[in-house]
């Protein structure tokens, strides 16, 4: 007995001796690297012939479609990649090794064997699992890979944890950006990362997401802000974190494994799906419906906002735009964030513009939300809420079933859309939730167009995802909160496990409402 209990110590010291010695590890500053720009538009694509003469006709001005459906997107993506004869940016969060993910992979790997350039910019926090295929992307003579604030230490669970605890403030910080351009003629914004449950494929919960596909100028301001990132000082080559990793022979397994993945997907059900949806087969030849504005604008935060020493509302770009768009409303407002952490300032703020104009929102409820302590913090915040008059909707969970916990974010909640519309005239979209972490920790970026036509799919869509067959409307009576889907009312946090509930009660006495 007393050897098991001096093994089990050995072990724990074990573990804790290689924590704190990967917590050593330290990121070197990146080397001097020569800027790089976004390639200039022209007249050598399929792309410049099927979106410049629109542009031509309607100066000033650039086209906007919102697309609500998974299958849209990942062919305008897909399409996109396929009729690139230039470029390819791709920045992201998350990138999964999944049906979708590997099969834009694949779209990107064969789009540089055609001689087009390719830059794909991606947070680390997720990367990094990832690390051998991505410097296998690297060594492509059209492919360059950068990685955002990244890890010292390229694999383990040690390093990993190590350098978490040893450098926290740098790397609780994250690039949460989500942009695909291509021949800086076409360009995709909005809250989707890369994979199945992104693009309805999953087949278990897919995510409710919204992104903005776009031409015209607006294209442009998203490419210079791709360049800053790209060419900021947090952002390192794949060749210069892993050069051990990078080259010929990985490129040439992971072009086997690719291709193998495409020919799998487009055998599946999800590939049959792409042939038989009549909007997918209108994308694919070529036929976008879109929406003209000449009043828009993309915003950004400052890549080294992620470089931080201390967190601050003043670092938030987006944030500047969104709350005077709110405060302008004149009638309503409606709010989509997935994760909803008002805080007291954010409940001030809301319930100001609440005292004579309409403001509803939609989150995710307790057992729709993957990370139940974001849940705990907005908990501490409904009550003022409602008090104030603003309209609470919280989506539940998709095909009524609760989504799998997880310590590190987004996978599986059921919403993600970011958006809001104002008056059914303004709408924004972008990868901004209304949270601390959004506001002054992570980077994030968003679009913001006037078009009553936009606007008002918007209204639509927040009217459908509100409706009892997909959300809970959550009121205030007497002190007691109820939530009702108009059949069915409940007085406590609807279907949540006892665990979940804990969980969230756990975050809410804690007050951590500045990590969520």
């Amino acid at each position: 007995m007393k050897q098991r209990h001096a093994d089990r110590r050995s072990s724990i010291l074990f573990v804790l001796v290689l924590a704190v010695v990967s917590g050593c590890a330290q990121l070197e500053p990146r080397p001097e690297l020569p800027d790089q720009f976004a390639s200039p538009i022209a007249q050598t694509s399929e792309l410049d012939e099927l979106i410049a003469p629109a542009e031509d006709r309607r100066a000033g001005q650039s086209a906007f479609r919102l697309l609500p459906d998974g299958l849209e997107a990942f062919t305008v993506r897909s399409r996109s990649a396929l009729l690139a004869g230039r470029s390819l940016d791709v920045q992201t969060y998350i990138w999964h090794a999944d049906l979708t993910g590997l099969f834009l992979a694949h779209r990107i790997l064969e789009a540089a064997d055609r001689g087009v350039r390719v830059r794909l910019l991606l947070d680390d926090m997720d990367a990094r699992a990832k690390n051998i295929q991505f410097a296998a992307l690297h060594a492509h003579p059209n492919i360059e890979v950068r990685m955002f604030n990244p890890f010292a230490s390229r694999d383990g669970i040690f390093g990993f944890i190590g350098e978490g605890l040893g450098n926290f403030n740098r790397i609780n910080r994250r690039m949460h950006n989500k942009s695909w351009i291509a021949d800086n003629r076409i360009a995709l914004v909005g809250g989707r990362n890369l994979g199945d449950e992104y693009f309805g494929a999953s087949e278990d919960v897919n995510f409710v997401d919204l992104d903005f596909v776009m031409v015209g100028p607006i294209v442009r301001d998203i490419s210079a802000s791709f360049d800053k990132y790209w060419n900021s000082p947090i952002a390192y080559p794949m060749d210069v974190l892993d050069p051990e990793s990078v080259g010929t022979d990985a490129l040439d397994t992971l072009r086997e494994a690719l291709a193998e993945a495409a020919r799998e997907a487009a055998a599946g059900r999800y590939g049959d799906d792409l042939r038989k949806d009549q909007a997918v087969q209108a994308l694919m030849n070529n036929r976008l419906p879109m929406e003209w504005s000449a009043s828009y604008g993309f915003v950004s935060d400052d890549p080294m906002k992620a470089a931080a020493k201390k967190a601050s509302l003043d670092s938030s770009n987006v944030l500047k735009v969104v709350a005077p768009t709110l405060q302008a409303a004149r009638q309503e407002a409606s709010v989509i964030s997935p994760y909803f952490v008002p805080g007291e300032e954010g409940t001030a703020f809301l319930v100001d513009i609440a005292a004579d104009r309409d403001v509803r929102v939609l989150t995710n409820s307790l057992v729709a939300n993957d990370v139940a302590a974001v849940h705990g913090g907005y908990s501490r915040s409904r009550d003022a809420l409602l008090e104030g008059g603003v309209t609470l909707f919280e989506m539940k969970p998709v095909g009524n079933r609760q989504v799998p916990l997880s310590l590190r974010g987004s996978t599986g909640a059921s919403l993600h859309t970011k958006a809001l519309s104002v008056d059914g005239e303004v709408l924004f979209v972008g990868s901004y939730n209304l949270d601390p972490r959004s506001t002054s920790l992570n980077c994030e970026q968003g679009v913001k167009v006037e078009n009553t036509v936009l606007a008002t799919q918007l209204e639509g869509l927040f009217s459908r995802q509100t409706s009892g067959t997909y959300a809970w409307e959550v009121t205030l009576e007497d002190g007691d909160l109820h939530w009702s889907d108009g059949t069915e009312t409940f007085d406590k946090d609807p279907q949540a496990s006892s665990g979940r509930r804990f969980q969230a009660w756990l975050a809410r006495v804690l007050h951590i409402d500045s990590q969520l």
